[in-house]
């Protein structure tokens, strides 16, 4: 059933649970507590029986039946679990990652693939107009600066009153089919609404244009706001001639809505090849582009402003809008491609300037890997076998709706990756939803927050990149929980296993038993859940979705430890009582014994590559403490009065403790060994 949720995007409310690779904070504890204890139920029975044919009684069986269930189920896992996510999360809100589900924490470092908006995520949106380029073939450069009184509308061609009249109607259109404001503050001036539309207003200042001077000509009557499925904005002005049409909006919409073009003033036929030439010198500099035409109308609509209304139009020309990337995308980018996790870049912008702000921020791909919005409705018109080999080694889709995000997530889910996808408007909750793991923009709507998992409070790529390694980090400290637990089980099960049928007496009371349980994991599970990063989560590709958690690696070494421990004490108690130690006496050293052997084990447990004398040992102070704790609070056992007959301990010499610590380091040796041996089988 895990498996079948790690193959699909999961489908739920935002108030229900995430149906992700950890269904809970629990979810992994349940499966391997629940596959333990059946093993546990078995030898314990094997225990019993075996205990019932030499003769013993069913009281000492029964008390030691509890005891070896008790120690060798991990009832602390869930705890430990659950500390590991936490710290995931607060490790993921210093860098500007909020976590709004734990399991979201272990599944951002699971995904395969990034899904990532453009504007604002992989560039900084802080859109600039750069360039003007009218249908006649003039070019005009707005100068860029703080101060945009100071900065001009220029031309290496033109004069500057040249300039003016040229760019005039199309700075008028920029202006008055806008709903941003500029608002003068403290000698600045502040830009309030969405970003193209504040550029374009810094734009028509810098031209001379003034917005409100504008509309006192220009009375506003009715308007078409912007919407990403239309691809435009227009508004309706009355004047003292006539009723006005401006709009703005994707140069190929505006095409289609124009049968002329504004060349010097005078409209002339419009050559849709001369248009579509300059718009791509544009594209291909990396300039998101945006279109401006106007129309009249005899009189005001009655039926009120809309669509039907745009066509006869003039073409005004082209603004190019410069979006720097992000500083720090590059190195995210790179970081990505060394971690294994592929990168699909999503926009509405044309894909000529897709390609190139993708190109800049270092995203690797081909041509042949660029798709539009058009291009997938045809393909999800034929059918999800072509829709998935679209997306399939697509890397940069333009021209998107972000209704079609959800296809790209279902698509991507049905090739097998495990998806993280970035969004900001209501029109990607969908999309968020169904995602793996949902990401939403701190500056998005609160729809979008609502039905994402995780909320990047700074829409920072590199923020995603970060976190993903948190996310690594939070799952690998997981597994370190769960092999030193399991494997200290396992070894209490191996001892009892080769014990018994030896004929020897019970190696362990079923208070020892208990004793070893408290000390050894009581507070260690804990301390290695807060193992600080390795430094090479990045470095390594992401798991497959189906790993299962106790994978071949892990069950190796589980089933060497458990018989370099259990079989180590099984000889060692073995000779302890053939050279003549009482029963008590053995079974004390064999209890100090395991109190070695499992704190070994905790320091085994610290990497699954790299050795143990590679790593500092105080590293995790806590660690050090709970396991150096657990050493001191076994040895004042013995030596308190009342605590010592009740745990069966006696005393013993250093000479006893040293010997026992030596046979103790072979478990640290062995799992040396196998650690030795997996990194030459990987090289």
């Amino acid at each position: 059933r895990q498996d079948a949720k790690q193959q699909r995007p999961r489908e739920r409310s935002v108030n229900r649970p995430i149906q992700v690779r950890l269904c809970s904070n629990g979810g992994i504890a349940f499966t391997v507590a629940q596959m333990l204890a059946i093993v546990v139920a078995v030898v314990v029975v094997l225990v019993v029986a075996v205990g019932l044919l030499r003769g013993m009684s069913v009281e000492e069986l029964f008390a030691v039946a509890v005891g070896l269930s008790v120690s060798a189920i991990p009832e602390g896992l869930p705890i430990a679990i659950s500390v590991a996510l936490a710290i995931g999360m607060r490790r993921m809100a210093k860098v500007g990652v909020i976590v709004r589900q734990m399991a979201a924490v272990e599944s951002l470092g699971s995904c395969t693939i990034i899904a990532t908006d453009k504007t604002g995520t992989l560039t900084l949106n802080a859109l600039t107009v750069t360039d003007i380029v009218l249908p006649d073939g003039a070019r005009l450069r707005c100068e860029v600066g703080q101060d945009l009184d100071a900065c001009r509308i220029v031309s290496d061609e033109l004069d500057p009153p040249e300039v003016h009249r040229r760019s005039g109607r199309l700075l008028l259109a920029a202006s008055l089919a806008n709903e941003g404001q500029l608002v003068r503050d403290l000698g600045s001036w502040i830009g309030q609404g969405d970003t193209v539309d504040v550029a374009l207003l810094g734009a028509a200042r810098k031209g001379g244009v003034d917005r409100d001077e504008a509309h006192n000509g220009h009375m506003l009557v009715g308007r078409i706001p912007y919407e990403p499925d239309r691809r435009y904005a227009a508004s309706l002005h009355r004047t003292t001639n006539g009723v006005r049409i401006f709009v703005k909006g994707a140069p190929e919409t505006l095409m289609d809505m124009c049968d002329a073009m504004d060349v010097a003033g005078v409209p002339v036929p419009l050559d849709r090849a001369v248009l579509l030439r300059q718009r791509d010198e544009l594209a291909d500099r990396g300039l998101r582009v945006l279109a401006f035409a106007m129309g009249e109308l005899e009189a005001e609509p009655s039926g009120g402003f809309g669509h039907r209304h745009l066509s006869a139009l003039v073409f005004l020309g082209f603004a190019g809008m410069h979006d720097p990337v992000r500083p720090e995308v590059p190195r995210a980018l790179l970081a990505c491609r060394r971690a294994g996790i592929e990168v699909a870049m999503i926009t509405g912008d044309d894909p000529r300037t897709a390609a190139s702000i993708a190109r800049e921020a270092g995203l690797q791909f081909a041509p042949h890997q660029i798709a539009t919005g058009a291009e997938l409705e045809k393909a999800a018109l034929t059918g999800n076998e072509a829709l998935d080999a679209l997306t399939g080694q697509t890397r940069i889709y333009a021209r998107v709706d972000p209704t079609q995000k959800l296809a790209i997530v279902r698509s991507l889910a049905r090739n097998g990756h495990f998806v993280a996808m970035t969004g900001d408007g209501v029109n990607d909750a969908p999309a968020l939803r169904h995602a793996h793991v949902g990401v939403a923009m701190g500056s998005g709507t609160e729809v979008a927050k609502e039905s994402a998992d995780i909320v990047v409070t700074d829409d920072n790529f590199a923020s995603i990149v970060r976190g993903i390694e948190e996310g690594r980090v939070s799952y690998a400290n997981i597994r370190k929980v769960v092999f030193m637990l399991v494997s200290t089980g396992a070894a209490e099960l191996v001892l009892f296993l080769l014990t018994m049928p030896l004929g020897l007496p019970l190696p362990l009371t079923a208070v020892q038993l208990l004793w070893l349980n408290l000390v050894t994991n009581g507070m260690q599970d804990v301390a290695l859940a807060a193992e600080k990063p390795e430094g090479d989560e990045l470095t390594r590709p992401p798991r497959h979705p189906r790993e299962p958690l106790l994978d071949r690696t892990m069950l190796r070494r589980i089933a060497v430890s458990a018989l370099v421990m259990g079989g180590g004490g099984v000889l060692v108690f073995a000779w302890l009582l053939a050279v003549g130690f009482p029963v008590e006496s053995a079974r004390s050293l064999l209890l100090l014994l395991f109190v070695f052997f499992e704190n070994f084990q905790t320091l085994n447990s610290r990497s699954e590559r790299r050795s143990d004398f590679s790593q500092s040992l105080f590293a995790n102070p806590f660690l050090m403490l709970t396991v150096f704790g657990a050493q001191a609070l076994h040895i004042a056992a013995t030596f308190i009065p009342g605590l010592n007959d009740t745990l069966g301990l006696v005393p013993f010499s250093l000479l006893d403790w040293l010997c026992l610590l030596l046979v103790a380091a072979t478990v640290l040796v062995a799992m040396e060994v196998d650690k030795l041996l997996s990194s030459r089988s990987r090289a």
